[in-house]
């Protein structure tokens, strides 16, 4: 497996990086790599899907505190897989969904008794975070798009058991099936016990003796995965998308985790946007200002026409009803708001310079500046 970056490194932040800065980082790394605006470019793709597996462990603070740990090898069930991985843990990417029971054994029951769970009852599958970029326009109506994802899904041969087909497991007769032991030592202020893993079926609660040849009796495999994910109209920058039951399948019979999409809107052309409200600067020629004019205005649902008055003003606003964003939770749209901006002509011809001087006579205002000589200050002494 070609050695992996660290993902801090992959999206420039330090160690100590708090979740406003991943989050920005993030997005940021996203616009500039994504595949749709370097189509055919192998290297912005794959770039794109190194950020998204650097936040997809970032984003989560129990992703994230494995691999300020462990590394990689914490959060990557195939990392070094080959090497043994941490040798005790080693087994695949099955062991490592134990962590969080590892864990709790060591600051749990090992730390004054604390609550433990049934590290062999049915377990939830770990979310899956991603992102997508859709244009202003898709955000403003909706719309289809797909995401790819390497998600953690249940063995289709052994149907998540681990063992060969015609075969089953063994309950261990060391733990009974319960993939912890019991130890009890005598001290001076009494017997202590503690839990920990199972030394011989490492915390399974069964043995296999005949493997699954697919997962290598993990039961569990990783996919590349496509997703369809319905976008709704009104989505704004950085809001995220909850698809439940997408991430990562769930162990013993729990359910899978959920697969969260965060959004980036693109940049637009002409509009920018302020929750539903949609802004445009529009220029106009100085005659139309002055004598007022129809124009024809862009605005996401095509071009519309607005009749501005007489001695209209450079920073003028006018206001289009409905022609903003939709509401995300429905009920109406925002408002435009367009902003008109008097254009100083540009390459006047001589016939048009005397028409403005004339004008400016009619007007009883200087048409050009007098020239005056700078004055020579003589020096003192």
């Amino acid at each position: 497996m070609a050695e992996k970056r660290d993902y801090y490194e992959v999206l420039g932040l330090s160690k100590g990086a708090g979740e406003d800065e991943i989050k920005k980082a993030f997005r940021k790394l996203a616009k500039q790599y994504h595949p749709d605006l370097h189509p055919g470019d192998k290297d912005a793709e794959a770039k794109f899907k190194e950020i998204n597996e650097a936040y997809e462990v970032l984003s989560d603070s129990d992703k994230r505190a494995r691999y300020d740990q462990f590394g990689h090898a914490g959060v990557d069930p195939n990392y070094n897989a080959g090497g043994g991985g941490f040798g005790g843990f080693g087994g695949g990417f099955g062991d490592f969904s134990d962590f969080g029971d590892i864990f709790s054994s060591i600051f749990g029951s090992g730390f004054g008794g604390g609550t433990r769970t049934n590290r062999n009852g049915p377990r939830q599958g770990e979310r899956i975070v991603t992102g997508v970029s859709i244009t202003f326009e898709e955000a403003a109506f909706g719309c289809t798009k797909e995401v790819q994802v390497s998600r953690i899904e249940t063995c289709d041969e052994c149907h998540g058991s681990g063992c060969a087909e015609g075969t089953t497991a063994e309950v261990c007769s060391n733990c009974r099936g319960s993939g912890t032991v019991v130890t009890q030592q005598r001290t001076a202020f009494g017997v202590m016990q503690s839990t920990s893993e199972c030394p011989s079926c490492h915390g399974r609660g069964k043995i296999i003796h005949q493997p699954c040849q697919r997962c290598k009796g993990n039961g569990l495999i990783r996919r590349n995965k496509k997703v369809t994910v319905e976008i709704p109209a009104g989505i704004d920058d950085g809001q995220s998308i909850n698809l439940h039951g997408q991430g990562h399948a769930g162990r013993n019979g729990g359910s899978s985790g959920d697969l969260y999409v965060t959004v980036t809107v693109l940049p637009h052309e002409l509009f920018t946007r302020d929750g539903n409200a949609v802004f445009y600067e529009m220029p106009i020629s100085f005659v139309q200002a002055a004598l007022g004019a129809e124009l024809q205005v862009p605005t996401l649902d095509g071009s519309v026409k607005y009749k501005i008055p007489e001695a209209t003003q450079t920073g003028t606003v006018f206001r289009l009803r409905g022609k903003g964003i939709p509401n995300l939770r429905g009920g109406g749209r925002g408002d435009q708001y367009v902003t008109v901006t008097v254009a100083t002509p540009k390459g006047l011809s001589p016939e048009q310079k005397e028409l403005l001087r004339k004008f400016a006579e009619l007007s009883g205002e200087p048409a050009e500046e007098e020239k005056k000589p700078f004055k020579k200050h003589k020096k003192k002494g």
